[in-house]
């Protein structure tokens, strides 16, 4: 039989392109979609004919459990801090007649790690401290609670048991554009690019030198696939419970840095009077976005290990990409803010 997948956050960006990931790489995959509306299941539906809907929210815990009670792997990209969710979801899991166990897979993310400067409230500044989600997993999973995502993820860790098999997954800053039938947009760079250009200047948060990982949405979907993949093996060679953790990047980058290239990306489409980039303070970057000062100027370093090692995750996109990317986050940003003529205008002289 056809494994059956739940997935929830199809219409968002990372679940979206998970979604077409798992769909390209494995069609005979029965995929049913979480969808909060009809015009949202009809986004999903015109892309993917064969999925079932499930018309609900997160907050609907009865049909979480039911759908979860059906699948044999739970896929969760919608909102990582949501509790009601994972406790329906695995649930719901737990109560599955089969004997083999069902699979909850979570997506978390790398704010986690945003702890130390948060309460040191120190932004912008750089940090030696490098996590990893191999020898240093006991590190990852014995954070503060206060930390972000911490309390759910330790719902998830303590979901696990012989019929429900829980892994994290983590990603870092995120780019690229999205291949799903709703949002296709990331979110930090992006909302950086749209403060520079409705300011009309480059900006960073402090002296810019704080750094965190990042990796392309494509090469994230494969991570999400090929832990799928071990799933539908029964548990395959992927580490499963407390020390199911997988971190998931491709590179690092400066935020000064990103700064830098957004402006110089900006000037030169003609959006900003020149590519020079200022420093905002916490509150500054507050004002211009939710959690900008951490969001920017927060450090959160790590290094994917466990995926490499057990689940044979090849990432293919590199630093240059993210280069390219800036480009065309910005072009796109400003056609959104309506600084880009349209077709019609343009004719219109």
């Amino acid at each position: 039989m056809a494994p059956k997948i739940f997935l929830l956050g199809a219409t968002g960006y990372i679940g979206g392109d998970a979604l077409y990931a798992l769909v390209q790489t494995h069609p005979e995959y029965e995929i049913a979609c979480l969808v909060r509306n009809s015009d949202k299941g009809a986004q999903v539906a015109s892309q993917y004919v064969k999925a079932r809907l499930v018309y609900g929210t997160l907050d609907d815990g009865d049909i979480l459990g039911q759908e979860a009670k059906k699948a044999d792997i739970v896929l969760n990209c919608a909102n990582a801090d949501n509790e009601n969710a994972v406790n329906a979801l695995t649930k719901g899991l737990a109560a599955r007649a089969a004997e083999t166990p069902g699979f909850y897979i979570h997506t978390s993310g790398n704010a986690i790690l945003f702890v130390a400067d948060i309460d040191r409230k120190i932004y912008g500044e750089t940090s030696s401290k490098i996590y990893n989600d191999w020898e240093g997993i006991g590190e990852v999973t014995s954070l503060p609670d206060h930390a972000p995502h911490r309390k759910n993820d330790k719902n998830v860790i303590s979901a696990e048991g012989p019929k429900v098999k829980t892994a994290i997954i983590c990603p870092p800053t995120i780019y690229g554009p999205g291949r799903g039938p709703g949002n296709q947009r990331s979110h930090q760079i992006p909302e950086l690019a749209r403060s520079m250009l409705e300011k009309k200047k480059g900006l960073q948060v402090g002296v810019g030198e704080n750094l965190g990982p990042n990796v392309h949405v494509h090469d994230l979907s494969d991570c999400y696939v090929k832990l799928v993949e071990a799933a539908v093996e029964g548990g395959g060679n992927a580490t499963w419970g407390k020390e199911g953790y997988y971190f998931a990047e491709n590179g690092e980058h400066i935020w000064g840095h990103i700064s830098k290239a957004v402006a110089k990306a900006a000037h030169k489409q003609g959006f900003l009077p020149s590519d020079e980039v200022v420093s905002i303070s916490e509150k500054e970057a507050d004002d211009l976005a939710w959690w900008g000062s951490a969001l920017w100027g927060a450090n959160s370093r790590f290094r994917a290990i466990r995926a490499r090692k057990l689940l044979g995750w090849l990432p293919k996109k590199a630093a240059k990409d993210l280069d390219g990317d800036i480009l065309e986050v910005v072009s796109a940003e400003a056609k959104s803010l309506g600084l880009v003529p349209g077709h019609a205008a343009k004719v219109a002289g």
